[in-house]
């Protein structure tokens, strides 16, 4: 084989070792498939393990649409203004523009996939909007300590109290 079919090869498969893992306050990603990982131009694929309590605040995706599919346990799921509970196998659809939010009310890890589309747009990601009316007042937003999004500990202040002597 020739070291260009090896490359377009080895962007083909992601196994557990290959998969790109970061950290966020609510829980751990396996980012599986995204530009610079895989070759899509479509789809950006992460498996996300929430903690009991904890939950992404309200934000929405100016240019991809989103489907979140529940791996394992309850989620409670924001899309606009309408909130469900989502178990094991059931999914929620999210237009792109559409404020969302989901969260782990349980006492147990929850598990899921987010697939969206396009893998590459121009502009953000995501916009975060937890601070806004009408959804500070539909959800109050989580209080996050910032975490190392490569480890998940969390991150000192930046600046230290002076000793006393």
């Amino acid at each position: 084989m020739s070291a260009v079919t090896d490359a377009i090869k080895a962007l083909r498969f992601v196994t557990s070792t290959k998969a790109r893992v970061e950290f966020a306050p609510w829980g751990k990603h396996w980012w599986l498939s995204q530009p610079g990982l895989t070759d899509t131009k479509q789809l950006t694929l992460v498996r996300v393990r929430m903690r009991p309590g904890a939950g992404h605040q309200f934000h929405y995706h100016p240019a991809r649409e989103e489907i979140i599919y529940i791996l394992d346990g309850v989620a409670e799921q924001w899309v606009g203004r309408e909130k469900r509970r989502l178990k094991t196998g059931e999914i929620a659809f999210i237009p792109k523009n559409v404020v969302h939010a989901i969260h782990n009310p349980s006492k147990k890890p929850m598990t899921f996939l987010a697939i969206l589309s396009p893998a590459r747009a121009k502009g953000p990601f995501l916009i975060d909007c937890y601070n806004d009316e009408p959804w500070r007042s539909l959800r109050e937003p989580f209080a996050y300590r910032e975490v190392d999004s490569r480890t998940g500990r969390a991150k000192r202040p930046t600046s230290r109290p002076a000793r006393h002597r």
